[in-house]
């Protein structure tokens, strides 16, 4: 059987989580200060002809500041760390590529708490005890994360158990953590105006204050688990609720290994991995509503051995409306069948357009759509050999610098979500047939 022995990176380290709001904005503060002088310090060997730079966008994204910026995200984790982690899979288009290259090492490391700071809120939650409450704990956690790190245990029936446990001070912080790294960004210009990183940073918070509350995401691993009770090809694991709280989350330890590990399989394994993966998200649009949002690809684990998909990390979980699915899927319908003009009308009834958008504009909102459907109206799509991601990475520039609205709030987590699998499907080399699938779909769905 194979299991997860350490998902903690080489590059993390144990390092003390700042909890208060006085020490974490303390944090930023000192970010602050560095980006204002290694940017000063790039100009200035710009000018003297040094190697520097003479551009002040280029010098604050210099190796040395997206440094700064890394090691403070790694430090204080929580809402800024999440943030970073939701840019890092912005096109380069939208978000300069030295940031996007800085926020993807953020995601990939995250550092851990000391024992001392993991005794306090184990105390906190589970009282003094909290150590006979477990037959066994270990002390160093094998996965951490932007809100909190996982350890391994044994109940004293001899379940073994994942124990999540979260930062100090990342739920009180959100707000001002967010506000911060934004605030610092916008100073020296990185986001462009068609990104709308105000919504972006409204959807960020909501979803940031569910994923702190380890009760609701109690609450959805059990009610996911029993909506997908009848596909025996995706396992949810049990929660223990008697040891479980707002900060601690224990559930039933699964067997698996995280997708980046799984890119070398044979080519029958990762076609069946990517294949169950877009089940999963047609499963979850049409099916249920309700969609495991966050497309971190250490929330899908494959076991080898009975070749099913283990699902974990439901904090960003939420439902959508039966009328934005039903338009939602109407569009694809329309993008499978080259109906431009249906795009075009149902972009604009869903919030996607105003209608006084350019026609530039609009040919490229509605040619994005159209390429994204492509996916389900082929025999087979090998998406080793796609252009789909560079094809849609083409017409970025369009829409962000003539787009009128942002898209509506449902899209940021929707869209993060598919592009991660579309993504993943990548990294596979997959080369299966997406359009039965979507065809049942179509052929089972009740419109209102």
């Amino acid at each position: 059987m194979i299991t997860i022995i350490c998902n903690l990176k080489v590059v993390a380290k144990q390092r003390t989580v700042p909890s208060s709001r006085i020490g974490r904005a303390a944090s930023f503060g000192q970010l602050f200060a560095g980006l204002g002088i290694g940017t000063i310090g790039e100009l200035t060997k710009g000018a003297l002809g040094l190697g520097g730079s003479t551009n002040v966008r280029d010098a604050f994204l210099s190796p040395q500041n997206s440094e700064r910026i890394v090691d403070t995200l790694c430090k204080v984790r929580g809402a800024a760390l999440k943030l970073g982690q939701i840019l890092s899979i912005q096109d380069t288009n939208v978000v300069s590529p030295q940031l996007i290259q800085a926020f993807d090492r953020v995601r990939q490391a995250a550092d851990y708490m000391p024992n001392f700071q993991v005794e306090k809120v184990m105390t906190e939650e589970l009282g003094k005890d909290w150590r006979s409450k477990y037959a066994s704990f270990d002390d160093k956690p094998f996965a951490a994360a932007s809100i909190g790190q996982v350890h391994k245990g044994i109940l004293y029936d001899n379940t073994e158990v994942a124990i999540k446990i979260q930062y100090p001070g990342v739920a009180q912080s959100i707000e001002s953590d967010i506000d911060n790294l934004v605030s610092m960004l916008k100073v020296w210009n990185v986001f462009p105006p068609g990104i709308f990183i105000d919504s972006i940073v409204k959807v960020a918070k909501r979803e940031l204050a569910w994923e702190v509350d380890y009760i609701r995401e109690a609450e959805f691993t059990t009610n996911f688990a029993e909506m997908i009770k009848n596909y025996p090809q995706f396992k949810v694991p049990r929660v223990i609720n008697d040891l479980t709280t707002s900060r601690v989350l224990t559930t039933e330890f699964v067997p698996g290994v995280p997708m980046d590990a799984c890119f070398n399989l044979s080519k029958e394994h990762r076609n069946h991995i990517a294949k169950m993966v877009m089940q999963l998200c047609l499963l979850e649009l049409f099916e249920i509503r309700c969609m495991q949002t966050d497309p971190n690809w250490s929330n899908f684990l494959y076991d080898e051995p009975t070749q099913r998909l283990m699902l974990i990390d439901f904090g960003a979980t939420r439902f959508y409306t039966k009328s934005f699915i039903d338009n939602y899927l109407r569009i694809i319908i329309a993008a499978t069948e080259n109906d431009r003009e249906t795009v075009r009308r149902l972009s604009i009834d869903m919030g996607f357009l105003t209608g006084h958008e350019t026609q530039i504009m609009q040919k490229a909102h509605v040619d994005a759509v159209m390429i994204l459907g492509e996916v389900f109206n082929v025999k087979e799509f090998d998406f080793g050999a796609q252009q789909t991601t560079k094809r849609i990475a083409n017409l970025v520039p369009v829409m962000i610098e003539q787009r009128l609205c942002p898209p509506p709030e449902e899209i940021y987590s929707l869209h993060r979500k598919l592009s991660g699998v579309f993504l993943l499907c990548f990294k596979l080399k997959a080369k299966f047939a997406c359009k039965p699938m979507f065809d049942k779909i179509v052929e089972n769905y009740k419109f209102d």
